[in-house]
């Protein structure tokens, strides 16, 4: 199943190679149109934010980091008791490395994944890292929208609507991690579930170190 939606979004390219076009079909089928159109979102608002900064991602990795960041929370694919970001970094890593992309590339992409919920270390790493994290902050929080032309900004949604998107995005994250919940522990995930499942107590650091085995 082809995307039909364009290839050139706010003049980001969209790579047009078998690996992004089965890899646009594997999480079309595998997620919610809400989940689709926030990773495809994410690809063009990171390119767009890295552009203004001046960085430059290869277009298929952070295009496949982009795609399968939140394949995690899928019903397909959450079905593990890690971290949902371990599971869409790891689908990445398998997908790019059956496709003929190098351990040290995979290993990029596997890392722009895991990471894109933990703040400012992705910044300091390669493009293919950073940009996955500025495209989600982008979308998700509101950062760094004041680095993109407001024209820019326009295009994107217009070719990926995000109707309800903060609601449905608070559900796609509730429904995708509340049989793990201590997968939260220390990460911003713990807000969801303290604010959406009924009964969730989040454990804290300083409780974690007190209450260890150590005597005294």
């Amino acid at each position: 199943m082809d995307d039909i939606r364009p290839a050139v979004v706010a003049g980001i390219t969209v790579p047009l190679s078998k690996m992004v076009r089965e890899a646009t079909e594997l999480v079309r089928e595998a997620a919610s149109p809400t989940l689709y159109h926030h990773s495809r979102r994410v690809f063009f608002l990171g390119a767009l934010r890295g552009r203004a900064r001046g960085l430059y991602a290869d277009p298929e990795l952070l295009y496949v980091g982009a795609l399968f960041h939140d394949l995690g929370l899928t019903s397909r694919y959450r079905t593990s008791h890690q971290r949902f970001e371990i599971d869409g970094a790891d689908e990445a890593r398998g997908f790019l490395q059956r496709h003929g992309i190098g351990s040290q590339e995979a290993q990029l992409v596997w890392q722009g994944i895991a990471l894109h919920t933990t703040a400012e270390i992705p910044w300091h790493m390669a493009p293919e890292v950073a940009l996955v994290t500025a495209g989600v902050e982008a979308d998700v929080l509101g950062i760094g929208l004041g680095e993109i032309e407001a024209a820019h900004l326009a295009d994107v949604v217009a070719a990926h609507p995000r109707p309800g998107f903060k609601q449905q995005i608070l559900k796609e994250f509730t429904d995708g991690i509340a049989h793990r919940p201590q997968t939260t522990f220390g990460n911003v995930k713990a807000d969801v579930l303290q604010r959406y499942v009924p009964g969730y107590e989040r454990e804290n650091f300083v409780d974690t170190i007190l209450g260890s085995d150590w005597p005294e």
